[in-house]
């Protein structure tokens, strides 16, 4: 019992860190899309400058704010932690506590929970901007969950389970990024809209909404909402390689081509950050429900229309 409960702190301060130096890439990797350096001061090239800013963070003094609902004002954030950490709980290891037979229901019931945490943020900080951000967020997370509910679901067809060891060991002799091409560029666009990342920032918006639904968070409570958007962008990218790409099984090797592979789709948020101005909010709307569902609803039918063909011919 104490091994597995070690195990399992190990793993999720892994994660942690690993959310840590994904910001150092970040900020590197905007600072040479934008030609400058980057953070290259602490340490050897900028190496130590995630855990300086993670203790400049929480040294600094609590926001006390009067008008502020104070227990959800406190508690979102935490929730928003909890439910990015509980979403890694689906990646499996030779170390791993616990399997999902049914990994993509979980997947599907804890990511739509993680709207919660934004919205109770911006409610209780009694502030417009934060109000106003959001609902923003609420409203683009809804509407694009539905596209990736149904991107996911025409992954899963492909395998015939819910399982995600099952449908990324099903992908051993080919990618079901080769046989669906469209819906893994229309994945990757789902996964940018709800991490709320640019181009589609709504939430955050500097110009429009100074911080968004985060703007009365300093400290603590900032890097707590902070660690959980950056461990939702690499479990997203996690998800995306094993549906699209291939995961493989637990061999040395292929685990690391696997991180290889998750690494290279992290790096695409940033690079679509550093690429891409803010879009139009109708614009994105349009996005998903006159394009996106259509298409993703479309393809999910003939998916399931073919499992089922080639299923009836193999037992008949």
């Amino acid at each position: 019992m104490f091994l597995s409960f070690s195990w399992m702190v190990i793993a999720y301060i892994s994660i942690l860190l690993a959310v840590a130096f994904f910001t150092l890439l970040e900020r590197k990797g905007l600072g040479y899309i934008q030609f400058r350096k980057g953070p290259n001061k602490v340490s050897i090239f900028g190496l130590a400058q995630p855990l300086a800013d993670a203790l400049k963070l929480f040294l600094k003094e609590e926001n006390n704010l009067y008008n502020s609902n104070k227990l959800p004002y406190y508690t979102a954030p935490v929730l928003s932690l909890i439910l990015s950490l509980c979403l890694w709980s689906l990646y499996w290891s030779d170390f791993t506590l616990w399997y999902f037979n049914f990994g993509v229901l979980f997947f599907l019931c804890t990511s739509a929970l993680s709207v919660y945490g934004t919205m109770i943020a911006g409610w209780a900080s009694n502030s417009k901007y934060a109000l106003l951000g959001a609902l923003r967020a609420v409203a683009q997370t809804i509407s694009y969950e539905v596209t990736l509910f149904l991107v996911l679901l025409s992954s899963a067809a492909l395998s015939s389970s819910l399982n995600l060891n099952q449908i990324s060991s099903h992908q051993l002799l080919y990618w079901n990024s080769i046989l669906m091409t469209p819906l893994l560029l229309m994945w990757i666009v789902v996964c940018l809209a709800e991490t709320n990342r640019a181009p589609f920032d709504f939430a955050e918006g500097e110009s429009e909404l100074v911080s968004g639904f985060n703007i009365e968070y300093g400290s603590g409570s900032f890097a707590l909402l902070f660690l959980a958007e950056y461990a939702s962008i690499l479990f997203m990218s996690m998800m995306t390689t094993i549906l699209f790409l291939g995961a493989g099984d637990s061999w040395i090797l292929t685990n690391f081509l696997f991180w290889v592979k998750v690494t290279f789709i992290a790096f695409v948020f940033i690079w679509v950050r550093g690429t891409f101005p803010r879009l139009r909010y109708d614009l994105l709307m349009k996005l998903t429900w006159l394009s996106f569902l259509p298409v993703s609803l479309m393809i999910l039918m003939w998916n399931l229309s073919a499992k089922f063909m080639v299923t009836t011919l193999l037992l008949s």
